[in-house]
């Protein structure tokens, strides 16, 4: 077995199989294989040697890194292009190719669908018809909610219990409104009204304990509020009681940050103090909220759309005015900002989210219609392509790890099924 794959005319290299997923390791001694083998041919060499050493019978489906990244053309195309030797032996890491999500159901809206986000079993979508939608993840209607007097760009979940739960919403009419939901009577009140902004929100986020949230508008400021139901007097005494004949009380920032030129089109918090924002200004920055202050700053060539940050790999990824996707190591102290770039849609990049539960994979929205699938370690390709809209790509979520959600201009919301989650 250890001369396989021979091919008269490409040179020979010694390769050795590596795998972090035990049930799946091979004998790890070299072998001789030619260069332009290409990924199925090194599949099925693995499963031979898998029938060979293990109980297992049935053919398994592997991609495979060398360097770092998953291989999509033949050895010798990428070793050449990672500048490796055809001397040294190459360690090829094979991990089970991740399986195609499914697509499930197509919840249909009024109007173009802009933010989506997934709490457990629960979808909480706006529209640009300025109302808020609470469907299950079975795609059950579960509520309609006026309020807003213009489009809603951002929604996020703030608290949830199986009796409650809390969310808030970001719109072009200036405001940002914190809802309370109760469930067992399926009925919303709108709490407070958080008013401040100059011009239309775009978007919002919570921090890590749901006590704060950031807004970003196209008045180019960045805000911070409480997110809590009640608001102490100068006493330090609540005020909640007050609050329950004052509906939908207005509520002010706790802080407004200045630094960017243009609109602020995605926030994150990536600490418990520190949020990421990027802009149509080019630019990425990194505040502290408790200093005010701006701490990092990165540069783009494009305006951005989104972004998003990943507590699994502390790496920050934007969709922008072009058909790309890049990763920035926001703490990188190198030359290079851009640690990879991720190129297959063919139009505007609108959205993208992190997976929660496995550092190498994330999702992206376009306005080509498409909602892709990516893994850090394949830039040259997504994993899959999760077609279905008939219009641009508006919204993306992946906060419950089994759901990816996209809203769109088609007045739909599509769910696409993960079929493997990795903890």
């Amino acid at each position: 077995m250890a001369n396989t794959r021979v091919n008269s005319s490409a040179p020979q290299v010694q390769i050795k199989f590596l795998t972090k997923q035990e049930q799946y390791a091979v004998p790890d001694f070299p072998l001789s294989v030619h260069t332009s083998i290409v990924p199925n041919e090194l599949n099925t060499l693995v499963n031979e040697l898998l029938k060979e050493s293990t109980d297992i019978t049935s053919d398994i489906e592997f991609d495979f890194l060398v360097c770092s990244q998953f291989l999509r053309s033949s050895l010798a195309e990428h070793i050449a292009e990672k500048n490796v030797s055809t001397e040294e032996v190459i360690i090829v890491e094979y991990v089970e190719k991740y399986p195609p999500p499914e697509p499930q159901d197509c919840l249909i809206h009024d109007d173009w669908v802009s933010a989506v986000a997934v709490c457990e079993k629960w979808i909480l979508t706006g529209c640009y018809d300025n109302t808020l939608h609470i469907w299950t993840s079975r795609g059950k209607h579960q509520l309609v909610i006026p309020g807003h007097t213009s489009p809603v760009k951002a929604v996020a979940w703030i608290s949830l219990t199986n009796d409650a739960a809390s969310f808030v919403s970001a719109s072009q009419d200036q405001t940002a409104i914190i809802w309370d939901w109760n469930i067992a009577e399926n009925s919303v009140d709108c709490i407070h009204v958080c008013r401040g902004h100059e011009r239309g929100l775009e978007a919002i986020s919570v921090n890590l304990d749901k006590s704060m949230m950031a807004t970003g508008a196209w008045d180019t400021m960045l805000k911070i509020w409480s997110t809590a139901n009640y608001e102490e007097n100068e006493d330090g005494e609540s005020i909640s009681k007050r609050l329950k004949s004052e509906h939908g009380k207005t509520r002010v920032p706790k802080r407004t940050m200045k630094g960017h030129k243009e609109a602020i089109s995605g926030v994150v918090w990536s600490d418990i103090t520190e949020i990421i924002t990027s802009s149509w200004d080019h630019t990425i920055k990194i505040w502290d909220s408790e200093l005010g202050g701006i701490k990092n700053e990165l540069a783009g060539n494009k305006s951005f759309f989104d972004l998003d940050y990943s507590p699994l790999n502390r790496t920050v990824i934007t969709a922008s005015a072009d058909r790309h996707v890049r990763l920035y190591d926001p703490r990188s102290t190198e030359g290079v900002l851009v640690k990879s770039t991720f190129t297959s849609h063919t139009q505007w990049v609108q959205s993208v989210r992190w997976s929660t539960v496995n550092e190498s994979l994330f999702i992206s929205g376009a306005y080509d219609n498409d909602m892709k699938l990516w893994d850090t370690r394949s830039p040259k390709a997504p994993l899959f392509d999760l077609s279905g809209h008939e219009d641009k790509v508006l919204c993306c979520n992946w906060s419950n790890p089994k759901f990816m959600v996209s809203g769109g201009a088609d007045n739909t919301v599509r769910i696409f099924k993960s079929q493997h989650v990795t903890c």
